[in-house]
């Protein structure tokens, strides 16, 4: 496999994370139940600016999605926005039905659609309406989701910490990313608020499924003094590991699930920090709690989460092999509003065949890369291993080729998704196919 040095917390990674809070409020209220979850995306409101008026951006409506491994869950899906929308359900294997652009057409404005999506995996994924964004006024706001394992985990509290940037007009506006305005200071949230305190008692065990909901931000964060214990990347399992100083790495749509227990003195606060790649801002305070202690000592190392059953080895050797270079001109990729599944795809595999990506970056900074319906992993140079996770989204780092390997297990046809992490950059698609 791989040696410690080469664990996710190298540069190469951009697709960890660490951070340590706890929702200042209870948690949203779980969809467990099998009858039709109601999905509304409409016009709502962030107060980002002080003594300022609200900010007006599409959101999603009602709680947080909450499902358990295996379930299906048939959705009714309003769209109340004023445009098309096309529904990404990233981290959701196994789903060419589901497939924007390709397995299901647009939403109509003001329009509902009914559909039903399965979930073979157990994680955190995140439902994404800014496909298509080109022209659209204002940001649109993702919906994280949650699918719980069958077998309990040993956690007090399972939390979510969904992280998105924003640059605000004069005049109180959002600005949409791919235009100009990324000269405008950015503006960071941590579900939906400004700099909110978090606290934890002490030896209680939180899981925190942290999400990089920013729209072209690749983000590290730092959190001094508390051991981050790195169980998911991706929605996927990983091999538990300490994240190196508390910090790692988070591309956009990165998801990971860590594990965080309260070791701080009682009434101690301690500042968690996100860094753009510029500068170092303030997110978010830890609070240690006054309150007694949970229980009298720190619970033992956690062991790993629950296996979703993706295959132990890939081979290798007779792998089919396809280079693709990322946002380059003339090479197939297009705008979301322009895609035409009659386009010719940039691979096809056989079912069962393992699959080899090359991807190159040409360009002058780091180039983000989402691969739909299936995960993969991130090889060693040399082709002789891998990581020890799971990854369907990687950040790569300009002048970089980096080698992703995946089995072909789900037929049907899915998006890939390629941009820069630059806020003028246009988000760009291609697809492949399983046969």
């Amino acid at each position: 496999m791989t040696s410690d040095e080469s664990r996710p917390n190298r540069r190469a990674l951009l697709a960890g994370i660490a951070a340590a809070a706890i929702a200042p409020s209870l948690p949203a209220r779980p969809v467990w139940a099998s009858q039709i979850h109601l999905l509304v995306a409409g016009p709502s409101t962030l107060s980002l600016r002080p003594n300022g008026p609200a900010t007006p951006v599409w959101s999603f409506a009602g709680p947080d999605l909450r499902l358990r491994r295996g379930q299906s869950q048939e959705i009714s899906f309003e769209n109340r926005l004023p445009f098309p929308a096309a529904i990404t359900w990233r981290g959701l294997d196994a789903a060419a039905a589901s497939e924007p652009l390709l397995g299901r057409r647009p939403v109509a404005a003001k329009a509902k659609e009914n559909s039903t999506i399965s979930v073979p995996h157990a994680g955190t994924l995140m439902v994404d309406l800014r496909l298509l964004e080109d022209g659209v006024r204002q940001p649109a706001r993702p919906l994280p989701m949650i699918v719980q394992e069958t077998e309990p985990v040993a956690v007090d509290r399972d939390e979510r910490f969904l992280i998105e940037d924003w640059r605000v007009a004069p005049d109180g506006t959002a600005v949409m990313p791919g235009a100009a305005g990324g000269d405008i200071a950015p503006i960071y949230t941590v579900n939906g608020k400004v700099a909110p305190d978090f606290t934890l008692r002490v030896n209680e065990r939180l899981r925190l499924r942290l999400i990089n909901g920013c729209q072209r931000a690749v983000v590290a964060m730092k959190i001094e003094g508390v051991e981050v214990m790195v169980m998911a990347l991706d929605g996927q399992p990983a091999e538990p590991f300490l994240a190196r100083n508390g910090a790692v790495v988070l591309a956009p749509g990165g998801r990971a699930d860590v594990f965080l227990d309260g070791t701080g003195a009682p009434g101690s606060a301690a500042p968690i920090l996100l860094h753009d790649g510029k500068e170092a801002h303030p997110l978010a305070r830890l609070v240690t709690s006054a309150e007694s202690p949970l229980r009298s000592s720190r619970l033992q190392a956690p062991p790993p989460l629950p296996s979703n059953g993706l295959p132990v080895e890939l081979g290798l050797k007779n792998a089919l092999r396809f280079d693709v270079a990322l946002g380059a001109p003339d090479s197939g990729w297009m705008r979301p509003q322009n895609f035409a599944a009659s386009a010719a795809p940039i691979f096809r595999a056989k079912a069962g065949r393992t699959v080899v990506l090359a991807l190159k970056n040409s360009g002058p900074i780091a180039n983000v890369f989402h691969l739909h319906g299936h995960h993969f992993r991130l090889l060693d140079r040399l082709d002789d291993g891998w990581k020890p996770y799971w990854l369907d989204t990687l950040a790569v780092e300009p002048g970089q080729t980096q080698r992703i390997a995946f089995a072909a297990t789900y037929p049907g046809r899915y998006l890939i998704q390629s941009f820069a992490a630059d806020w003028a950059a246009p988000r760009l698609v291609r697809w492949y196919a399983v046969e």
